[in-house]
């Protein structure tokens, strides 16, 4: 919850998104068989998706309040092959949470490719990753993701705003079609390319 007036409304978005897609990522067996099951990613089984969240929504996104970045020697990286990686994902989200808690982290300029583009930004992009993969993981493992309304049209809100920059690095695939008073989050995965 943000309770302080400092902080932009995304960022009680952010929490309520992470909550969520850490219960999904805490429900996940520990079982090859498991981790290597099917998701609504035709290129990403269950593990990729799971390495997807734990690289860029927890530690990647915890060193950006700091002026940093994760390694590229992380992008290969297994972490679903480390004892204990649920909790440890749920840790490292929180301490991301806590360094975005911040409000001088939301007052910075970060860079993004060759550019740099206001803290939010990369925040707003963040909340993507968390609701779109953390649905892809909860469908992959069997269960359920759920967000209240208030957070589902912010992940809409900037499911609009990134889709085409997204679809041009092929994170996004083509808009599926879906009616107008659609829910908002599935409004928001058909605007990404993810048939609900």
């Amino acid at each position: 919850m943000n309770d302080d007036p400092e902080l932009p409304a995304l960022y009680t978005s952010l929490c309520n998104a992470a909550a969520e897609t850490v219960r999904v990522v805490r429900g996940v067996r520990d079982d090859p068989a498991v981790l290597g099951a099917a998701t609504p990613s035709a290129e990403w089984d269950l593990r990729t998706v799971v390495n997807h969240l734990i690289l860029w929504t927890a530690h990647n996104f915890a060193l950006r309040a700091e002026g940093d970045a994760v390694p590229a020697e992380w992008y290969e990286r297994d972490f679903t092959a480390e004892p204990g990686w649920a909790d440890a994902y749920a840790e490292q989200v929180d301490k991301a949470l806590a360094a975005w808690s911040e409000p001088a982290v939301w007052e910075r300029e970060m860079p993004m490719g060759d550019s740099v583009v206001p803290a939010a930004a990369i925040a707003g992009m963040v909340l993507v990753e968390y609701a779109l993969h953390g649905w892809e993981a909860a469908r992959g493992s069997g269960g359920s993701y759920r967000l209240d309304e208030a957070t589902s049209a912010a992940v809409l809100d900037q499911v609009e705003q990134w889709a085409e920059m997204f679809r041009r690095y092929d994170g996004f695939a083509a808009s599926v079609p879906i009616p107008d008073d659609a829910p908002a989050f599935d409004r928001a995965l058909a605007l990404s390319g993810r048939k609900v």
